[in-house]
């Protein structure tokens, strides 16, 4: 796959000939200093934006000029979204935060209430259900989020730099709950630039100036 954009008048490359494969149930960890490409390629496998050139495949289905709906019911069907400013909205509890998805997709207000409140038992939240995330710690506003991003069911994760905003012990925290996850078969992909987080994925890409330089496993 290649990704390009322009600058005023200058076409700048940022991806140039990647080829991935994740396998279902696999926990990938990017990685790679900054400018090298690992947001990008995290979108585009999110859904989020659009090869120049190239394929990519979901399940054998091909995404690449794909039409905005049908990435849009993609990305609230199969994947789910977690980001480093953890982005709750601020003046409703977790639980509608964790609703949030659910409306989206049509649910009703009593069975949205009641796979949210699922979610936060999950991760651990169910008695700060109630709580707006002013009332969090950072840890826990993230769990919020993870629960966020669960509720729908999705097949992969993508989270991008989902430690970075997080001390040691809630990091901890966070990355005990996605090896949960990942035992339970849900696929992890996750841009870091801590080697310590990365080390806990099963694999670990690293890209330089676009391109893919190398991949390793790591446990």
């Amino acid at each position: 796959m290649n990704k390009s954009y322009t600058l005023g008048e200058r076409k700048i490359k940022v991806l140039q000939g990647i080829s991935l494969s994740v396998k279902p149930g696999e926990f990938v960890a990017i990685m790679g200093p900054s400018g090298s490409g690992k947001s990008t390629l995290l979108n585009i496998i999110g859904c989020l934006d659009e090869l120049d050139s190239g394929s990519y495949q979901l399940d054998g289905m091909e995404l690449a000029g794909a039409s905005e709906p049908q990435l849009a019911r993609i990305r609230n069907e199969r994947l789910g979204f977690i980001f480093q400013l953890f982005n709750l909205v601020p003046r409703i509890p977790a639980i509608r935060n964790v609703e949030l998805p659910l409306i989206y997709a049509g649910i009703d207000a009593r069975r949205r209430a009641e796979m949210a409140g699922q979610m936060l038992e999950r991760v651990g939240l169910s008695d700060r259900a109630q709580h707006s995330p002013s009332r969090l710690s950072g840890g826990q506003q993230q769990r919020v989020a993870i629960a966020r991003a669960l509720v729908n069911g999705p097949d992969i994760l993508i989270a991008d730099e989902p430690t970075g905003s997080l001390d040691s012990a809630a990091s901890a925290g966070v990355m005990e709950l996605f090896l949960s996850l990942n035992r339970q078969g849900i696929t992890i992909v996750m841009v870091t630039h801590e080697q310590e987080v990365a080390s806990l994925a099963s694999r670990i890409v690293r890209l330089r100036d676009g391109r893919l330089e190398r991949e390793e496993l790591a446990r």
